[in-house]
């Protein structure tokens, strides 16, 4: 059962390649994979362009950076103050 993040805030919105990045983890992670190196290369295979701009394959390293950077990028807006409610 999944939680109920209605009402989580985002210090901004999600840009579309880290929304396309969240669809496309939940649903790797709802087909059982769990596993970084699994889930990397499905993103690879799936064709997921990183958020970073970089190009290149995904790999365990690289799918932990984007997601450091994507949390840290959220954290500094939710810090600042632009607190955005999620549609739900």
């Amino acid at each position: 059962m999944q939680p109920d993040l209605s009402r989580q805030s985002l210090g901004r919105a999600l840009e579309s390649v880290e929304q396309r990045l969240a669809e496309v983890l939940e649903a790797i992670f709802a087909a059982g994979v769990h596993d970084f190196d699994a889930v990397a290369a499905e993103l690879t295979q799936r064709d997921v362009k990183r958020p970073s701009g970089q190009a290149g394959a995904w790999t365990a390293d690289v799918l932990n950076a984007e997601l450091v950077k994507i949390n840290a990028s959220l954290d500094d807006a939710y810090s600042a103050g632009g607190r955005t409610r999620l549609a739900g």
